[in-house]
């Protein structure tokens, strides 16, 4: 190994550099769709493991070439798609900070800056969603582990409630009942697989996907034995928040363990002027949000909360003579599924440190702005209508058929200005926008609204027909 004032890393950081800034100073401006596909990178690439290796200068020159015509420009403000948001430029630098520093983040002995920061971001996020500050936070890959990370520790808890030892397999206990609203996301579908609970059973829920908090009493009634009740902080087509206030008290009254999948939502609890859709959100037992959405920080980071941090630990703390440990304080490996991971935390810490409280506020508040400008304008065009009731960051636009509204989906993600998820809602064909950027200010929702219209108008979609460029919508 090279030392020195940059030894052997300089030179191939700094192409690494130049071709990150070069993809970053394009995102804003560039068609969103990606040029190849995969078998177009595949073309591009070196198919044969060399014999020897090559210099990792032309290695990163050779990957940079290869790949940027099949990158989407997922960190653009008019990227609507998967619910994805872009990146603060305090929480990339942290995020190539982590990666040169290399901590395994499992324990607090051996890599003491990660896990302080992890712990300051951790407080800092429990006081800006209005938690309880005893809370037990672990930083995962993202909301599918996060919502797992706190079903894991819901299903120990409920079976020790009832007299079962969860160490000794959830084969030999009692069966647990696990709720939620028809409308329930599949990330908590997939979470509860992976836990043992199967597939939740549904209770209903209205037209805008809120859980049916009667239905919930029925089926808790119902039923007897452990139960997990799981409640949903933004709907994935509508942004709905489920009342929380009136479902939280009728599980506990059953007893039952109520987690919250907040992947996007939760973080209205940070905005006073949209606090009244969380009410009640506080007395849950658990919840999961994705800080790679909401915050815009870079992939990976979600965040697993759960009340009882002594639960948590129990169900997902691993211990082995060889691992270091202070038996007073949890270790970041007792709070995730991972003995081994990058300390994911430390992005969350410098985003927050540098927006402050105020700024995450005019974030949140921000995006909601954006997608209520944003639906204002699609419902003023001819032949197309905004689906759900805009509370939040989610938009559903149709057209008057499923074909036509497939269509439009279609022509949007290839002509590249704008990318919006195509999905099925309601019964009915849909295009998704999830605002999601902290960069989808005034202009990115004009220029959303001119390529939609654009693409009306170049369908017919409800009789409209193309039209010359200096007609279309400014």
């Amino acid at each position: 190994m090279t030392h020195g004032p940059h030894g052997e890393y300089g030179a191939v950081l700094h192409v690494a550099h130049r071709h990150a800034m070069a993809w970053l100073d394009s995102v804003d401006q560039r068609p969103i769709r990606p040029d190849l596909d995969v078998d177009g990178v595949h073309a591009r690439l070196p198919q044969e493991l060399p014999e020897d290796g090559i210099d990792p200068v032309a290695v990163i020159e050779e990957l940079a070439e290869a790949s940027t015509p099949g990158l989407m420009a997922m960190g653009s403000p008019r990227f609507y798609g998967f619910v994805i948001g872009g990146t603060y430029p305090a929480a990339l630098a942290a995020d190539w900070l982590v990666t040169a520093w290399d901590q395994n983040t499992g324990s607090r002995q051996p890599t003491p800056a990660t896990a302080a920061v992890e712990e300051v971001a951790a407080a800092w996020l429990l006081e800006l969603l209005g938690l309880p500050a005893r809370s037990g936070v672990g930083f995962v890959t993202g909301a599918t582990m996060a919502n797992f990370g706190c079903l894991v520790s819901a299903r120990d808890a409920v079976l020790r409630g009832a007299g079962a030892d969860p160490v000794e397999g959830i084969q030999r206990a009692p069966s647990v009942r696990f709720l939620a609203g028809d409308a329930v996301h599949t990330s908590m579908v997939l979470a509860g697989r992976l836990a043992g609970l199967g597939a939740p059973q549904t209770v209903g829920a209205d037209d805008q996907g809120r859980i049916d908090v009667r239905g919930l009493e029925r089926a808790l009634g119902d039923g007897e034995g452990p139960a997990i009740v799981a409640l949903q902080a933004g709907d994935v087509h509508s942004g709905a928040f489920d009342d929380f206030a009136a479902a939280v008290e009728i599980a506990h009254q059953a007893g039952a363990w109520v987690h919250v999948d907040g992947a996007f939502g939760l973080w209205a609890a940070a905005s006073p002027r949209l606090r009244q859709l969380v009410g009640g959100l506080a007395d849950a037992d658990s919840w999961a949000t994705d800080a790679h959405k909401t915050l815009n920080v870079p992939y990976d980071c979600g965040v697993a909360i759960v009340r009882d941090e002594a639960a948590m630990n129990a169900a997902l703390g691993a211990h082995a003579a060889y691992l270091p440990s202070v038996q007073s304080v949890s270790d970041p490996y007792d709070r995730t599924p991972e003995l081994s991971r990058r300390a994911r935390g430390v992005t969350v810490w410098a985003a927050l440190r540098s927006l402050g409280r105020q700024g995450v506020v005019r974030l949140i508040d921000g995006l909601t702005d954006a997608a209520t400008a944003l639906a204002d304008g699609l419902r003023a065009i001819p032949g197309l209508e905004v689906l759900n009731d805009v509370v939040f960051t989610q938009v559903c636009l149709a057209a008057g058929d499923d074909a036509s509204t497939a269509a439009l989906g279609e022509w949007l993600r290839a002509e590249g200005t704008v990318w919006a998820s195509s999905s099925t809602w309601r019964g009915r064909t849909v295009v998704r926008f999830a605002v999601s950027n902290r960069g989808t200010d005034g202009e990115a929702v004009r220029r959303t609204i001119d390529a939609v219209a654009r693409g009306a108008a170049a369908l017919g979609v409800g009789g409209q027909s193309a039209r010359p460029r200096d007609e279309q919508v400014r």
